[in-house]
């Protein structure tokens, strides 16, 4: 979450196309480069709930689609100044506005919200735990603030 920028190679992919003129690939790499602690190498894909659904249940083991799923190719590995992070992140579509309207947000502050959360994820933060989950909850509101949204965990 800094004002440096970090060397960023994105592919920002709509197999679902339902939000890729709501939610541009300029959106998304001002998400992600606000969320990098150094340089990365990212795919974010926006996907129907019958790939999500797909997704999460060959790599996860749960039936279902999920708002969000990271696939972190060198999680462990010491990412040093020069080692990317590389990972693929995954929003159903769906889900996304399902929830985003359960939560009276916009589809853009939820997938701010969504795409913060998976790259964090990316990096190797998690919410295992209630000492993870509080960490990880505070750098996401700390990266929203900076992005200008809402705090993603504030109730009504």
């Amino acid at each position: 979450m800094s004002e440096k920028k970090h060397k960023l190679e994105l592919d920002v992919q709509y197999p679902d196309a339902r939000l890729e003129s709501t939610i541009t690939p300029e959106m998304v790499e001002r998400w992600v480069q606000a969320s990098l602690l150094g340089p990365a190498e990212l795919a974010v894909r926006f996907v129907d709930a019958a790939e999500g659904q797909t997704l999460n249940r060959d790599y996860r083991g749960k039936d279902y689609a999920t708002n969000v799923l990271t696939f972190a190719y060198n999680e462990g590995a010491e990412i040093g100044e020069d080692e990317p992070t590389c990972a693929d992140i995954v929003l159903c579509t769906d889900v996304l506005q399902r929830e985003a309207h359960e939560q009276k947000k916009t589809v853009e502050e939820h997938a701010a919200h969504l795409v913060v959360h998976g790259v964090l994820h990316a990096q190797g933060f998690d919410h295992e735990d209630d000492e993870e989950a509080e960490e990880m909850e505070q750098l996401e509101r700390d990266i929203m603030e900076a992005l200008r949204y809402p705090d993603p965990y504030a109730e009504d």
